[in-house]
């Protein structure tokens, strides 16, 4: 849909440093197949990357175990119970994830499974149930590896608690609230307060909040977060755009973005050391590339 998405390690690997140097404290990575660009949970492809960007960068590298609606959840979980890494995402629930809009707006696709894929959004659910969670946070216990804890909607913060009370998570918790997608809670300014309040309510000092709005959503929501305390999450993955009906052509492009609003409002960009502070993270030199 975008030239501009890395697809070959080598593109993933270079746009994540960019990220790194303009700012990015952290770096949430997925891999695609270097043909046709289709997502992939393939160890050996983020081996061709995380390494990289490791040695060019003190970056904190997050691996997802979302991968794809399509995947098993032990496929999705393989690159980041391979590697070890110092954070990994976590869905808190399973959901209607409809990407089918995209429809209206993107006419030109470069490979032929992208079409259907996106209109085949409107009947698949995005699976991630108490069992699957469970799996994910005990195959990953002895690795010390900490989540992204992504919450699509309210509902998700109190899943988040709920394994908070068996102890398969352990605080701080980095809380990545999410809005703007179709399945999940809106993108108003009201529905970020009311996601900040009730992880207040819920996780009082324990918890490190960030934000991640979806396509038009994501400069908006990041500067209301920014200014009330939280943490922001910006990239490609979330939104392909750099300004009204403008393509944003690399992820370092919405860190600077973002980083000249964090910065307006007389704020300081986290450094990757300070992530691991708060975040109290094992260290890079505890994972497994």
């Amino acid at each position: 849909m975008s030239p501009h998405l890395p697809v070959t390690p080598d593109e993933i690997a270079e746009a994540a440093i960019g990220a790194a140097e303009a700012g990015a404290a952290i770096v949430h990575l997925h891999a695609r197949d270097p043909q046709d660009g289709r997502p992939s949970q393939d160890p050996v492809l983020f081996r061709q990357f995380v390494p990289r960007i490791k040695a060019r960068s003190d970056v904190v590298i997050n691996i997802t175990t979302g991968g794809a609606p399509t995947m098993t959840v032990e496929e999705r979980l393989r690159p980041a119970l391979e590697l070890r890494p110092e954070v990994a995402s976590l869905n808190m629930g399973s959901m209607n994830f409809g990407l089918y809009e995209m429809l209206e707006r993107f006419k030109d696709f470069k490979h032929d499974w992208e079409r259907p894929y996106l209109a085949g959004s409107d009947e698949r659910i995005f699976r991630n149930t108490f069992k699957d969670i469970a799996y994910i946070l005990q195959s990953c216990s002895e690795q010390q590896t900490r989540f992204e804890i992504e919450c699509y909607d309210i509902g998700h913060l109190y899943t988040a608690a709920h394994f908070l009370d068996r102890a398969l998570l352990k605080p701080p918790l980095l809380i990545q609230s999410v809005f703007g997608l179709r399945g999940g809670i809106g993108g108003h300014v009201e529905d970020l307060l009311h996601m900040r309040r009730t992880a207040d309510r819920l996780f009082g000092a324990d918890y490190v909040w960030s934000v991640l709005g979806a396509g038009r959503h994501q400069m908006p929501l990041a500067a209301v977060s920014a200014s009330i305390g939280g943490n922001v999450r910006v990239g490609l993955e979330d939104s392909l755009w750099g300004g009204p009906g403008k393509l944003a052509i690399s992820n370092a492009e919405q860190v600077r973005r973002v980083r000249s609003i964090i910065e307006a409002l007389s704020l300081e960009v986290a450094t990757p050391e300070d992530a691991r502070r708060l975040l109290k993270l094992k260290g890079r030199e505890n994972v497994a590339f």
